[in-house]
């Protein structure tokens, strides 16, 4: 990290220099650690700039030049979903900065950041990756500026973008740069986007598509149909598809082929094919252009059958190759085997990192999810496809922390990733897997094809739990209940052992409109899970409860499914404290819907499914504040709501209604100053209660009344 540092390695330079918008943590969690270890592995020089004063270029010049590029990272967070809220406010703490602090990296990180690279040394290469530049990788809608932006490649400057699982491409990238091959020349490699004339091709057997081919948009009317066929039957030239546009005939000889033949041709094709997305220009101001780019684009992310795709910004176009196969786990579990310190660098100090503290007692076991959530950016960045470690390498893990970690006292806060149970589940047959287009495989059921065995993970729950030196192994990853549920093992396993008295689960909603946006399952997953989690519970002698966690304001949610989704949590006697607002993340199936207010989960026309969007700001206040009925800060808000929407039937003091007709004193509209019992000329005005959030019965232990059931008191 410093001149010093390089000094004492005997360093004259550094082959490679990486830029992270996050404080250096040497943590296979962090991005920048792993990235590094790994070059590191290949016998290169790796030096890191973290979180730079990005207002001139001194600080990306410290560590001088690097022989081969820079790297430049956000960090592991998208910048502006760090520094903002869903309510564009800015967050006031940035849990990857020592003590918290904020304000330590700049909007559109990975922009600003190469661009010092480029100012600090003109002639270096640059190369961007990061869930940042991934999920900008094409135009996208950015919901900080409410408009589409174009790809982070002409914006930055950069000369390569590496997205998804970057390893294997990052490891050839470097060996071919060490030898002198350069960056321009190298478009050849899975995972990796970069800016090249308007109508190149990789050689002359490459075939061009529209992405009308891909799936018909419909008729277009508002600009000039980029699809429509012209009087001799061509399609129009600004389409982009007139060179090679045709998809490839056989000939009649080829049709009597034997279906092994014919499956390689087809093959062949693919491999050789490139979908043309709809031009940076049309799509940034036609919403159902933007979301027929955005459906294509979702349905070519399988690895095993996605084809490259193309979108012209100017005069250039930008250029996707396949995304990366998956790693095998031989691969994975030599990455998260590298010599990490698994702790903060030392010119830290004291400083307490958040990002830190949360995760220094967990092992990653897994990556990727192949839920299809539409609001989750998983997916476009680490893929469907599940990449699973080796028993033994999680276990080789844990007591290397238990060795190495300051702290640990015995207790292992998760064993999980980007969901807590989709370890070592895949498709049964590797055939179907590698053709499948679905966008989930779990919605609108799991499909039958899944395989939804929790034996591997129950065999590693219970060696880890039983390993010298652990006390306790907890799960702090979301579980996937719908999955769970088809293991009812694995619950019991879960629910006996590895519980600390609150579960995570994600419903998301309890309305069959917005879960269908959501790709979320209905309530009757949950309530079968909640069933058995009661049930292994009681059994294993344990007060345990569910932590819900719902979204407000997603695409394809009214006001009455908001006050049915209240009604639901007051029915089951749930008071949430934490709650979220939906944050329309770049290149999200959800932001799409949001933007354009079209369903891309089915074919996009101008007449086809339109979706509501919550988008003002009372309405999405208003929300929100369903989700906390129970805070008397919300209830003038949703009395005001509830009489607009015909349902003042449910302001009242009865067990049925949902809010009561009194305020508490000091609390939303009542007057201040005014005594903490009840407010005045306040009709049936009943005494205020403790709104303290914990459970109402003596001696009851102070923790927060999150998924818990409260006692119910007599009326007074």
């Amino acid at each position: 990290m410093s001149r010093a540092e390089m000094d004492v390695l005997g360093w004259d330079s550094c082959d490679i220099i990486l830029v992270t918008g996050d404080a250096y943590i040497d943590h296979p969690s962090f991005g920048m650690a792993l990235v590094g270890r790994l070059l590191e592995a290949q016998g290169f020089r790796v030096g890191i700039i973290c979180q730079p004063d990005w207002n001139s270029a001194a600080d990306f010049k410290k560590l001088g030049k690097p022989n081969l590029y820079f790297g430049v990272t956000a960090g592991n967070m998208d910048s502006m979903v760090n520094r903002y809220t869903s309510d564009r406010k800015i967050r006031s703490d940035d849990a990857y900065t020592p003590n918290g602090e904020a304000n330590k990296r700049p909007d559109h990180a990975v922009t600003v950041y190469a661009q010092r690279c480029r100012e600090a040394f003109p002639g270096s290469n640059i190369v961007i990756g990061s869930i940042e530049a991934s999920l900008r990788r094409i135009a996208h809608y950015d919901y900080w500026s409410d408009k589409v932006r174009r790809s982070v490649l002409p914006d930055s400057k950069a000369d390569i973008l590496i997205f998804g699982n970057a390893e294997r491409a990052l490891v050839e990238l470097t060996h071919r740069l060490a030898k002198g091959e350069p960056i321009k020349e190298i478009r050849d490699l899975r995972g990796t986007a970069f800016m090249v004339p308007i109508g190149w091709l990789p050689s002359d057997d490459w075939n061009v598509m529209d992405s009308s081919e891909v799936d018909t948009p419909g008729p277009l009317v508002k600009h000039a149909d980029p699809y429509a066929m012209d009087a001799a039957g061509s399609r129009n030239e600004d389409s982009g598809s007139s060179k090679g546009g045709q998809p490839l005939v056989f000939s009649p000889k080829s049709s009597i082929l034997d279906p092994q033949a014919r499956r390689e041709a087809r093959r062949v094709q693919r491999a050789h094919t490139v979908v043309r997305l709809p031009a940076y220009e049309r799509v940034k101001d036609d919403p159902v252009l933007y979301a027929h780019a955005s459906r294509t684009f979702h349905l070519e992310s399988n690895p095993g059958n996605a084809r490259a795709l193309v979108q012209a910004h100017g005069e250039r176009d930008v250029w996707l190759n396949p995304p990366p196969i998956p790693l095998t786990t031989e691969e994975l579990d030599g990455v998260y085997e590298l010599p990490y310190a698994r702790r903060p660098h030392p010119s830290y100090g004291e400083a307490k990192i958040p990002a830190w503290e949360m995760i220094r007692f967990s092992v990653n076991i897994m990556r990727g999810c192949f839920g299809g959530c539409t609001f989750c950016s998983i997916t476009e960045h680490e893929g469907r496809i599940i990449q699973s470690r080796s028993e033994e390498s999680v276990l080789r893990e844990i007591e290397e922390m238990r060795d190495k970690t300051p702290g640990f006292t015995g207790i292992v806060s998760d064993l999980g990733g980007p969901t807590a149970n989709m370890y070592h589940l895949k498709c049964k047959d590797e055939k179907i897997e590698a053709s499948c287009r679905r966008l989930s495989c779990v919605y609108p059921d799991i499909c039958e094809n899944l395989g939804t065995d929790h034996s591997k993970l129950i065999s590693l729950y219970r060696k880890a739990r039983t390993l010298k030196g652990v006390k306790k192994v907890l799960i702090g990853s979301g579980l996937r209940y719908d999955l769970a549920v088809r293991s009812p093992e694995y619950i019991k396993e879960l629910v006996t052992h590895h519980v600390g008295g609150y579960l995570k689960i994600a419903p998301e909603h309890t309305e069959e409109g917005p879960l269908s946006k959501m790709m979320k399952p209905g309530m009757g997953a949950y309530d079968r899970f909640k069933q058995l989690f009661d049930r292994f519970s009681r059994e294993a002698g344990k007060e345990q409860y569910l932590i819900p966690y719902f979204i407000a304001a997603h695409p394809g949610t009214t006001d009455e499914d908001m006050l049915n989704l209240a009604l639901w949590l007051k029915k089951n006697n749930f008071r949430l404290d934490q709650v979220q607002t939906f944050l329309p993340t770049p290149m999200a199936l959800a932001t799409t819907m949001y933007h354009s207010e079209r369903n891309p989960l089915r074919k996009v026309s101008r007449s086809s499914e339109q979706v509501g969007t919550v988008r003002n700001g009372r309405q999405r206040k208003l929300h929100k504040a369903f989700l906390r009925y129970h805070d008397p800060a919300n209830w003038p808000l949703l009395r005001e709501a509830l009489k607009e929407m015909g349902r003042a039937d449910l302001i009242g003091n009865g067990k049925k209604q949902l809010i009561p007709a009194w305020q508490p004193a000091g609390t939303g509209d009542a007057p201040r100053g005014q005594p903490a019992k009840m407010v005045k000329n306040q009709p049936g005005a009943l005494p205020r209660r403790a709104e303290s959030g914990h459970p109402a019965r003596p001696g009851a232990p102070s923790r927060p009344l999150v998924g818990r059931k409260p006692v119910a008191r007599k009326p007074r």
